[in-house]
């Protein structure tokens, strides 16, 4: 019996179980799937506890909900990833497994402790993150009660998950403060290490007038060096401060710590893998899809489910003892609800930066490319119900995993 092993139960992991679950032969393979925590986040929804649109309690459900009867899941962190012995060592009474084949989907995380300051007395006081459930939720009770000031939103470093989240945060922080009629109370700046609002050109222009409109103050080329948070202050390496009030912040994303114990990462442990076919660089029977990888693409769940037919194929022919094919092209896809019941659709990959358009039906939509409507909005939150519903589950969805240029714009 050979064994298929599957390192994280998120989206990434869990949508690999189910595809695999249904192409490998049971009397053949046995699959199995390892995660410590029985919960499974929406994380897209976190963005919107802050403002009181969704509860904690609509992000959350059982992992084993959606991992299919005939694949095995065990609960346990993984003290070690042995890839040359290809084993696994858990730290659950010190179990081993052998396996033949290793997908790798143990996402990445915040790290705040990695900037000077960060956690101090202020964290989750006057200074949060919303990537969390926990940092998104004690935000939320802030906001509830914040008469006005200086809110700063800070980017430590790229890459980080989700890149469009800040802005989304930005506008919708907009909109709420609108609703609440304190937004002339509320002076909102955008610190970010990028030259502009976001990384591809077209759309950072689009986006950067978007701040400009709503009057959101954007300091590029913002490299936080430290927090102090006795005088409520955020200094850079070129010894630029800012005052704040609120401190919004994204911390250093890094990917897992059994990584790093692994030596199996960069820097920031994320897994060095073929950007096209999502093989390991260093192991051919090791796989990476999602948030554990280091391909210069967004770290998105939109990434992830593009990934996932290129991952499978390509793991398919391997078996079979045929090359991988390099079809992974970056593809991301991702909403940016501006808030007031509006959204932007952007749709990119490795070589095509985003473009005005109609998606995903040419010349009729009904979604509009870089341009906001309303359609777009019920686009971000009817997806909710897709995720749950039809994406982890390893459903069909009406998009190629590679990008095409129909309804563009050039």
């Amino acid at each position: 019996m050979k064994t298929f092993l599957i390192l994280g139960a998120g989206t990434g992991g869990t949508m690999v179980a189910n595809k695999m679950a249904e192409m490998l032969d049971p009397n053949e393979w046995r699959i199995i799937i390892v995660d410590r925590e029985e919960t499974h986040y929406y994380q897209p929804g976190f963005l919107f506890i802050p403002f009181g649109i969704y509860n904690p309690s609509d992000v959350v459900k059982p992992k084993r909900d959606f991992i299919p009867r005939n694949v095995e899941m065990i609960m346990s962190d993984i003290e070690i990833i042995e890839p040359d012995a290809n084993r696994v060592k858990l730290t659950r009474d010190n179990k081993v497994i052998n396996y033949d084949y290793l997908v790798i989907a143990t996402g990445s995380h915040i790290h705040p402790e990695e900037t000077e300051g960060m956690i101090d007395d202020a964290w989750h006081k006057n200074i949060f993150d919303f990537y969390t459930i926990e940092g998104a939720t004690a935000l939320s009770r802030f906001l509830k009660f914040w008469k006005g000031g200086r809110m700063v939103l800070d980017i430590t470093e790229m890459p980080i998950k989700c890149p469009v989240a800040p802005l989304e945060f930005l506008f919708l922080a907009d909109w709420f403060f609108h609703e609440r009629g304190i937004r002339d109370k509320v002076e909102i700046i955008f610190a970010t290490p990028l030259p502009g609002a976001f990384t591809k050109p077209r759309a950072s222009a689009v986006l950067g007038d978007m701040l400009e409109d709503k009057g959101i103050l954007l300091e590029p080329d913002y490299n936080i060096g430290e927090v102090d948070s006795n005088r409520q202050v955020i200094s850079s390496y070129d010894e630029r401060e800012i005052s704040y009030d609120l401190l919004v912040t994204i911390p250093t994303n890094m990917g897992s710590d059994v990584i790093e114990r692994s030596d199996m990462g960069d820097e920031l442990n994320f897994v060095p893998i073929d950007k096209h076919t999502l093989q390991s660089k260093n192991w051919e029977n090791v796989w990476v899809i999602g948030d554990a990888g280091n391909a210069p693409t967004s770290k998105a769940g939109s990434v992830a489910h593009f990934m996932l037919d290129v991952l499978v194929e390509n793991i398919q022919r391997h078996m079979e003892g045929f090359e991988p094919q390099p079809k992974f092209d970056g593809h991301a896809n991702c909403y940016i609800e501006s808030g007031f019941e509006k959204g932007i659709l952007i749709d990119f990959n490795y070589d095509v930066e985003p473009l005005p358009g109609k998606f995903p039906l040419p010349g009729f939509g009904p979604f509009s490319l870089l341009k906001e409507s309303a359609a777009n909005h019920w686009g971000k939150m009817a997806f909710r119900w897709i995720y749950w519903n039809i994406m982890l589950k390893g459903g069909e969805m009406p998009f190629e995993s590679q990008m095409s240029m129909a309804g563009k714009w050039q």
